[in-house]
């Protein structure tokens, strides 16, 4: 039987895990509502962010601090997710088959994503430092300085973000694109742009994601398959018919995750999420969040 400290304790795991879960599945779900593609390079853009930011803030490398690292890294995502979609996306944009050419496309930017960090940074594990070490407790309540650092700056970057798909110009072209790009372009939106901004803010996302979790876990250049994997959970649970649809199957996820290592070890916590998932894809195919029509 669970007592209240070890509930506690469970229960404020999950949340932290649905914080970054939140942030990791965000960029894939802005993907698809906006281009309608799954982009299998979104963990290979989580750990090529985790390795920019080791470089420029860690000791090792540039020195320049974690938060000099975490911007650097958020940038540099952007501007190579943009490169991104103008190579291996938007010249397949018109064709009947887009779905499948880019999955085979993405498939093969992630690969060698990874071997590029192989090159320049080895095989051997790295971690991003800490930006802030202790612990915050407050009664049963406990977590990591660094846990509330993560969950303030994602806070902070998911309402932002809310606030720019919402009000916005941009954002409000981009929701458009997303609901009908013909009507888009009629109303004389440049599609090409919006969809390489939309491809940028997702690598910006996945970047970010990867510096918090470069700072928590070891990090080697395969390091984005378990946060693909999980994003992929996370989008299918919860749907992709409103911005905050992820955000709440996030937390549902990382509670289930957290609950579930607790009842039957870390082993087995995979099998309980892809069965979840594949009962959500039978049942409600939309997402236990999502409506049938497609918009951000």
């Amino acid at each position: 039987m669970m007592d209240a400290s070890t509930f506690v304790s469970v229960l404020t795991g999950g949340l932290v895990l649905g914080v970054l879960y939140s942030l990791m599945a965000f960029g894939l779900a802005l993907v698809w509502t906006t281009l309608g593609i799954f982009n299998f390079a979104h963990g290979a853009f989580i750990v090529m962010g985790a390795y920019i930011a080791w470089q420029v803030g860690n000791p090792d490398g540039f020195g320049l601090g974690f938060w000099a690292g975490a911007i650097v890294a958020v940038l540099g995502m952007f501007v190579l997710g943009v490169v991104f979609q103008f190579l291996l996306i938007k010249p397949f944009e018109r064709k009947p088959n887009i779905v499948l050419l880019t999955v085979i496309t993405t498939l093969a930017g992630a690969t060698i994503l990874v071997n590029v960090i192989n090159v320049i940074w080895g095989p051997r594990s790295k971690q991003i430092s800490l930006p802030v070490s202790g612990d915050i407790a407050f009664g049963l309540f406990r977590i990591s300085a660094n846990e509330a650092v993560m969950v303030v700056v994602v806070a902070a970057a998911l309402a932002g973000l809310g606030w720019f798909l919402l009000r916005s110009p941009l954002g409000r072209s981009m929701r458009a694109v997303a609901q009908n790009r013909e009507a888009a372009q009629l109303m004389g939106l440049n599609v090409p742009l919006l969809y390489a901004a939309t491809f940028g803010l997702a690598a910006s996302l996945a970047g970010l994601a990867g510096v918090f979790i470069g700072s928590i876990r070891f990090m080697t250049p395969n390091l984005g398959d378990d946060p693909l994997q999980k994003a992929l959970v996370v989008v299918i649970l919860g749907g992709v018919a409103r911005f905050t649809s992820p955000i709440y199957a996030a937390f549902l996820v990382g509670l289930i995750e957290a609950f579930a290592t607790y009842y039957v070890g870390l082993y087995w916590t995979p099998a309980v999420l892809f069965i979840l998932m594949i009962a959500v894809l039978v049942a409600k195919p939309e997402g236990l969040f999502g409506r049938r029509q497609r918009s951000v």
